[in-house]
């Protein structure tokens, strides 16, 4: 047992977050005994969501409830992780004066090395914290690879050490199933996910596979995943993330929206949550409560990295739906603070928002000369590799606004028929341009033809190629992708040309033509999301290299990360409970965290 200074702790950081001064002196002097000489203390659930998003702390010790703010520090970890902003050198405790059961099992599925029950002695924590360090270490040959980025070594020592059951093998489990799934390979992430089910029924194991039932264009059957589930645990937030994720992807939208608002109920001060409710409570027409929650949003989290900007300009859109004049300036306002914190990295996105944003403005105040010509700058941009789905749906939103006022832009029509035809490729996709639309149906409905002519040409190009032109087929669809830039085109026109390659002269030239292609097209979603925080998965563990840290500029450094729980540091289960966490068998509890690899 761990009872005296750590010698490694001498140039240790720590954040001691707790809103009572008291319990927080008794922690930092703990802490100081264990070695630890550099602590920041933290009062407010705010303050250390900016401390944790802009320092590296090898320690963190948050108490689970604020009741005088009503924010708890098991969301606050949650939207850290889900943002990708805990290394895996930081250690992170929960501290608590009860732990239920249903309190553990919420623990067992979250990003946290541990639960530390008060009263507690200095000796339990020296040893806990010795612990969850001892971990780390076990896995550093894992991390080693991952920083590497050699994602095949990285899996394959995953995979071994979870079929020889070698210590922590449901961390690497866990890791192994987000590495195959990063390098495409669903089926045997799936597999893989699965037998970590049939070896420990946990909950992250089962969301795992509906996942990768996702990834693999299987939404339908991840929604009946998912719903067997929630119905094992209707409290486990993670799983109605994943379920409006699929919801959406399939476009379905009324049981999305009932989805994220059960999800945002569960975390209430979740900014992540809070945003996917307010964006498609917008997109659903539901303006009030769009208003109110992306407003929230904004209050919680607008100078977090949590925060989506996209989430300001559908509250610009709300507040403008309201002729709420004071409530469009207090977005400009909050947009000229983004501006400031961002000067540095000139981010297009964030300008393009606040041109939207401005525009909206314009026409409030009746300007719509000043307006009109806005809106016909951005649409010089339709066709740009740059511009994207974010940005055709938020132009295709700024049209119907103009075409509801006196104002008659002919050439409206156009622009959202050219916007359909590049980006409608899914119903999913298709649905979330024309409900931006919806201000102005006849809009919305030629997004919806626009899928339909899609589909026709894909339809037409597969006839041609199994009539036995197949060379035909291609050049078709690189026509229509060419005119339209729809990369549901360019997809099929390769996948076309592969399955006939052998047979075709040209082959050479038709790749090359495909490739040229798919750069004007640039990075178009293959599916339909909100924001741009697709690539967070829930159910995931984020797993850092050098080329995917964010900047020095945003404050941040990282390495490949991985957080548990720690079972000796809860109450005793019941053989039920065990079952689901794995307390109680052979070996103490692996690691059923939230853990993903960021897209490279």
């Amino acid at each position: 047992m761990a009872t005296g200074k750590d010698p490694d702790s001498q140039d240790s950081l720590a954040l001691v977050i707790d809103s009572n001064a008291t319990s927080r002196s008794i922690l930092v002097a703990q802490l100081r005994e264990y070695g630890v000489t550099k602590i920041i203390q933290c009062s407010r659930v705010r303050d250390a969501r900016n401390r944790l998003e802009h320092t590296v702390f090898d320690y963190v010790l948050c108490e689970q409830y604020f009741t005088e703010s009503n924010h708890s520090g098991q969301t606050l970890l949650d939207d850290l992780r889900r943002a990708q902003l805990l290394p895996f050198s930081t250690v992170f405790f929960m501290v608590t004066a009860e732990a239920s059961y249903a309190v553990v099992a919420e623990a067992a599925e979250s990003a946290l090395d541990g639960y530390l029950l008060k009263p507690f002695t200095p000796s339990a924590l020296f040893e806990r914290l010795s612990l969850a360090r001892l971990r780390k270490i076990h896995l550093k040959p894992i991390f080693d690879a991952i920083e590497q980025e050699d994602f095949e070594m990285a899996a394959s020592l995953c995979v071994e050490r979870f079929e020889t059951r070698k210590p922590y093998w449901l961390y690497a489990a866990r890791i192994g199933t987000e590495l195959l799934l990063r390098l495409g390979r669903h089926a045997q992430a799936r597999t893989l996910f699965e037998a970590v089910i049939a070896a420990r029924a946990l909950p992250w194991a089962k969301l795992g596979v509906a996942r990768a039932q996702i990834e693999s264009g299987q939404a339908s059957r991840a929604i009946t995943t998912l719903q067997g589930l929630i119905g094992e645990d209707a409290s486990f937030a993670d799983a109605y993330d994943v379920l409006g994720r699929a919801q959406v992807e399939l476009g379905h939208f009324a049981e999305a929206i009932e989805t994220y608002r059960i999800a945002s109920e569960l975390t209430p001060d979740s900014v992540v949550r809070l945003q996917k409710l307010g964006m498609m409570s917008y997109y659903m027409g539901e303006r009030a409560t769009a208003t109110r929650v992306l407003s929230r949003a904004a209050v919680l989290g607008l100078d977090s990295k949590l925060f989506d900007c996209q989430s300001l300009v559908l509250l610009t859109f709300a507040y403008f739906s309201d002729n709420d004049r004071k409530g469009i300036e207090r977005c400009m306002a909050d947009f000229a603070r983004l501006l400031e914190r961002h000067e540095n990295t000139n981010s297009p996105r964030i300008l393009r928002f606040v041109e939207v944003s401005r525009t909206l403005q314009l026409i409030q105040q009746r300007q719509f000369s000043q307006a009109v010509e806005a809106v016909r700058q951005m649409a010089k941009e339709i066709m740009a590799s740059s511009f994207d789905f974010e940005a055709a749906c938020n132009l295709g939103s700024l049209l119907a606004v103009l075409a509801t006022t006196s104002i008659d832009l002919s050439e409206g029509a156009v622009w959202v028929r050219a916007i359909g035809m590049r980006y409608a490729n899914t119903r999913g996709l298709c649905e979330l341009m024309a409900n931006a639309c919806n201000l102005f149906p006849p809009y919305a409905e030629s997004i919806r033809e626009c899928l339909q002519n899609i589909n026709k040409t894909a339809e037409k190009a597969m006839a041609r190629s199994l009539s036995g032109d197949p060379a035909g087929a291609v050049r078709n669809l690189l026509r229509h992708g060419g005119e339209t830039l729809n990369t549901k085109l360019v997809d099929m026109s390769q996948q076309v040309l592969l399955r006939h390659r052998e047979r075709l002269e040209e082959s050479e030239s038709l790749q090359q033509q495909i490739d040229a292609l798919r750069a004007r097209c640039g990075t178009a979603p293959a599916r339909a999301t909100l924001g741009q925080d697709s690539e967070r998965h829930p159910g995931g563990v984020v797993i850092r290299t050098r080329s995917t840290l964010p900047s020095d500029n945003d404050g941040v450094v990282g390495r490949a990360r991985l957080e548990s729980l720690d079972p000796d540091l809860v109450p005793e289960p019941s053989a039920d409970t065990a079952a689901m966490t794995g307390v109680g068998d052979a070996e103490p509890l692996d690691p059923i965290d939230k853990f993903r690899l960021r897209p490279g």
